[in-house]
């Protein structure tokens, strides 16, 4: 089949270091054990600044007398450190909102701040500095090794006429090493597997060292093996630095067992929002799915879990 590429970089662009941090509205943390990807206590949450905050967010494709809506009046606010998993429908504005979340669609109507920043006016590698995205399966792979191509992530932290940094380096090896790809460095990344470039792309992802990352689909097409080793290491770093991390996810088992908090989208709105073992239902996975569901406990885990019914609706 089509192998997946390395195209997803430049990876977006946040403040300058010099710039002060403008802090955002203070959140009550969500009433929920911890999940597999949780970081911090509750009452620790409770304490930290709201990361990404969307206000009154609309979106269309399309010339002005025909615009298709993407999003429609969407707000959201999400504390720092959270593992948030975006569930809906194909055709749900997930990518799209990601893409806002990110800067590099502007919204019509509404604003995206992170961490206080209204992040589509930013430039590119001031963007980087606050959010990196991890794609599904980007079209193009250069023809670089893995280490290479993970230390492009580091763009945005280089200067304008310097090249990469013993500092990039370690940061480079550093994400291999977190994201079991270490071994894979000196492999050209166009003769790797869609699953080992994966590894790699999120070691690009985590080394540009951003406080968000945004994943849109990016374990969809691998074997739960390798689903399980990228969503491990996103776990990892949210426990280590508090890592926000928001996925558009379409296995609803995996965001059970991975996301603290869930974001079910349907036609670009938000139709339900809370913490995972409170929200993943059978009638809310029924209503937004509009398909009966059996919602059961994981066999081994404290984590709901979703059964399908074919032919029922």
């Amino acid at each position: 089949g089509k192998k997946p590429s390395a195209s997803a970089a430049p990876l977006l662009a946040g403040p300058e270091p010099s710039e002060p941090e403008t802090p955002g509205p203070v959140l009550s943390a969500p009433d929920t054990g911890l999940s597999p990807a949780a970081s911090f206590s509750s009452s620790l949450r409770a304490e930290l600044p709201a990361h990404v905050v969307c206000k009154g967010l609309s979106f269309a494709y399309g010339p002005p007398r025909h615009r298709r809506p993407a999003l429609e009046s969407l707000s959201l606010v999400l504390p720092q450190g959270s593992f948030v998993g975006l569930l809906g429908p194909n055709g749900s504005g997930k990518s799209t909102l990601l893409r806002c979340l990110a800067g590099t669609l502007t919204p019509q109507a509404g604003q995206v701040l992170v961490l206080g920043r209204p992040i589509a006016r930013l430039s590119e590698r001031r963007r980087a500095r606050l959010a990196a995205m991890l794609p599904q399966r980007p079209e193009t792979v250069p023809a670089l090794t893995a280490f290479a191509l993970v230390l492009m992530g580091r763009y945005a932290h280089t200067p304008f006429l310097g090249g990469y940094g013993k500092e990039d380096r370690i940061a480079a090896r550093r994400a291999l090493e977190e994201t079991g790809a270490a071994h894979l460095a000196g492999r050209s990344a166009d003769t790797l597997s869609g699953g080992e470039l994966q590894r790699v792309l999120l070691a690009r992802a985590l080394a540009q060292d951003a406080p968000l990352l945004l994943l849109d689909e990016a374990v969809a097409g691998l074997d739960p093996a390798c689903q399980t080793a990228v969503l491990d290491s996103l776990v990892r770093r949210n426990r280590a630095e508090g890592l926000t991390a928001i996925a558009a996810l379409h296995d609803l088992n995996l965001a059970a067992l991975y996301c603290d908090r869930l974001v079910f989208l349907k036609q670009g709105r938000i139709v339900a929002d809370g913490p995972t073992e409170r929200i993943f239902t059978a009638q809310t996975l029924g209503e937004v799915y509009e398909n009966a569901v059996a919602v059961v406990p994981h066999p081994a885990l404290p984590r709901p879990q979703a059964l399908l019914t074919p032919g029922k609706r």
